[in-house]
């Protein structure tokens, strides 16, 4: 067959002057409905019209099973300066599979997958699907219109991180699809109560060993477990039960897969050309040209599409650290300043101000999570008022500090007291989100539990210890999974999670037991959560109690009605009759107690609660005398007000 050039195509473009403006301009924020792949009828006939932006190649035309994969059959027309190459192909319809053949400056032909491609083959195929993926009947407009109004900062938040092909698999072999997981998984983060999900990344990615963060194709759910549309079904099915869902986003950097982004029209078009800039040392990928506008609009319109065509309740942006500082993971000469001489990467700080603002505004209710893990100053504060503009910033201190503690033998915890304290000396600088995510279970570090020193028991104990902390301490909470099961091996993407050690009684049950009744706590007391960020919410009962190894803090709503008092028995030795002051007379009710036997604990309490005494103790006029099991925390809550 002849070829078909740009003056042979009889359809006129379907992308306007306007569109190339806004495009252009870095302006046209649904990029995704304009290039790529999009169901159009021109003329009253039914067909697709391919576009991509390549703005150094000398020809460019779309390939697939519709044309024998023949460069030749539809070659695309160049609409102007745009560098935007677009054809209508008359009846290719849903689910054929396409690439772009493009033929760069030296002659080079290379074959690339769409950048904004919504659909692909199973890897390690690479061929987009043609897909739609406006069309799913949602169900969750009463879910949308409460988060709108909910101020995420007042709310309590509770998030399961989960990898998607490894929570459940059949025959530890085969991952469970998008549809199963709508069944199985939302009835277990129901039954648990957590109240938001965080699924490791879910666009696109060739390498599975990745963990979803090196993408290949940024607009796609990965096919792993199914269509776009069971992956709609999955938030779906979310919602109706009342769950959030939060997706982990990478704008950082991206694979140098040759069938993808990198050097996608022959030139460093998505990265920077420069490697000193646009090549990351850690992982071997390249680092996004935040300075082009093209650029950033397709990374900005990217994070808007998952929140539109996805009804997501939040991103978790990966690598944040990597893409504020130039010098990140360099040596002298191997990094250059940026036009003021510095090593802040200025076209990123502006990028990630930008794109935060768009989707905090566009979306209510929507929030954005930086992993961040040094002390740039102000991630969650607005761009207005000096900062990046997420709503929470992981607490990776808190994280590390604790872990830390918990690490060494009690007897020697008093020398290492402050590390447990010491997150309140900055926590009001943030809005923090406390992870114990899967980064601490992966490479050699092994799992939540056998970081716990001791015996079998101690482990255990240490492990409800730690998580009962994680969900009292101010701040919103994450947790991967797994570490609700007390599971002893670290995490492996290609197996499941260890079932088995609570499908039977067993003291691994005691730790799921603990962590589902720390939610139902947690969601029924607002003291916990209503004022995480506002310093009436917190206050230290004794932190200086070194020697006893002996924690007590004291937790408010906003309304001051609800009090809450938590104390921690960080040794093993069970300290009877230990005083704590407390800011109000009358029976102290004990809500949770770590070391019930429902948790596989000694079963040592103070019978339901405490009364006070007249005895003045950490400042109070009132105090308990309070039994302390071993390696135990402890929730009080307080007499109601008359």
């Amino acid at each position: 067959m002849a070829a078909v050039h740009a003056s042979d195509d009889q359809f006129a473009p379907t992308l306007s002057d306007a569109d190339l403006h806004l495009i252009g301009e870095g302006n046209e924020l649904r990029l995704y409905d304009k290039l790529g792949a999009q169901l159009r009828e021109m003329d009253g006939v039914h067909g697709t019209a391919f576009s991509v932006w390549a703005p150094k190649a000398k020809r460019v035309s779309v390939v697939g099973d519709f044309n024998d994969w023949d460069g030749r059959r539809h070659v695309m027309r160049r609409l102007g300066e745009s560098g935007v190459w677009e054809v209508f192909v008359p009846g290719v319809g849903k689910g054929a599979h396409y690439k772009f053949e493009l033929i760069n400056a030296r002659d080079r032909l290379l074959l690339k997958t769409d950048p904004m491609g919504l659909f692909f083959e199973k890897a390690p195929k690479s061929a987009a699907i043609v897909w739609d993926t406006g069309g799913f009947a949602w169900s969750d407009q009463a879910w949308l219109e409460q988060r709108a109004k909910r101020n995420a900062l007042e709310s309590p938040m509770s998030i399961y991180e989960v990898h998607l092909g490894s929570w459940r698999k059949h025959n530890d072999a085969e991952s469970y699809s998008y549809r199963e997981l709508a069944g199985e998984l939302v009835d277990y983060v129901g039954e648990m109560g957590f109240t938001h999900v965080e699924f490791m990344p879910v666009a696109e990615h060739a390498y599975y060993p990745s963990w979803g963060y090196q993408v290949t194709g940024f607009y796609a759910p990965t096919s792993r477990y199914g269509t776009p549309d069971d992956f709609a079904a999955l938030v779906n099915a979310l919602h109706e039960a009342g769950i959030g869902v939060i997706l982990d986003w990478v704008p950082a950097h991206f694979p140098k897969d040759d069938f993808a982004l990198a050097r996608f029209d022959g030139t460093a078009l998505y990265e920077y050309a420069d490697s000193r800039r646009g090549d990351h040392p850690d992982w071997g990928t390249y680092i996004f040209n935040y300075g082009r506008v093209e650029v950033r609009n397709f990374l900005t319109a990217n994070a808007l599409y998952w929140c539109d065509r996805f009804h997501v309740d939040g991103l978790r942006v990966d690598a944040v650290a990597s893409m504020l500082y130039l010098d990140y993971s360099r040596g002298a000469g191997e990094w250059l300043p940026n036009e003021r001489g510095g090593r802040e990467h200025l076209e990123a700080i502006a990028f990630l101000q930008h794109v935060n603002h768009l989707v905090l505004t566009r979306h209510p209710g929507v929030v954005t999570i930086a992993e961040e893990s040094t002390d740039w100053p102000r991630v969650s504060r607005l761009p207005d008022d000096g900062g990046l503009g997420f709503s929470f910033k992981w607490n990776m201190g808190w994280m590390h500090d604790n872990l830390s503690f918990l690490r060494e033998e009690p007897v020697h915890r008093k020398w290492h007291f402050d590390k447990t304290t010491f997150a309140m000396m900055y926590h009001y600088g943030e809005n923090f989100v406390l992870p114990l995510s899967h980064d601490e279970v992966v490479h050699l570090k092994g799992s939540l539990l056998g970081k716990m020193p001791g015996d079998a028991w101690q482990r255990l104990a240490n492990l409800r210890l730690l998580l009962g902390y994680q969900w009292t301490f101010p701040g919103k909470q994450l947790l991967f999974m797994g570490g609700e099961l007390g599971q002893a091996d670290e995490w492996s993407e290609d197996r499941q999670i260890d079932w088995l050690l609570v499908e039977s009684a067993s003291p691994n049950r005691g730790v799921q037991s603990w962590v589902r009744d720390l939610n139902r706590c947690y969601r029924a007391e607002p003291a916990l959560w209503e004022a995480d960020f506002d310093e009436t919410g917190f206050q230290w009962v004794n932190c200086n109690d070194r020697d006893t190894s002996v924690l007590s803090f004291l937790r408010r709503d906003k309304s001051g009605a609800g009090t809450l008092l938590v104390a921690i028995n960080f040794t093993p030795n069970p300290r009877s009759g230990y005083r704590v002051g407390v800011p109000m007379p009358g029976r102290w009710q004990e809500l949770l107690n770590s070391d019930a036997a429902l948790y596989g604990g000694s079963n040592l309490g103070n019978n339901g609660g405490c009364e006070t005494e007249v005895q003045p103790a950490d400042g109070f006029e009132h105090s308990l005398a309070v039994e302390l099991p071993s390696l135990a925390l402890l929730i009080f809550r307080s007499p109601s007000l008359p």
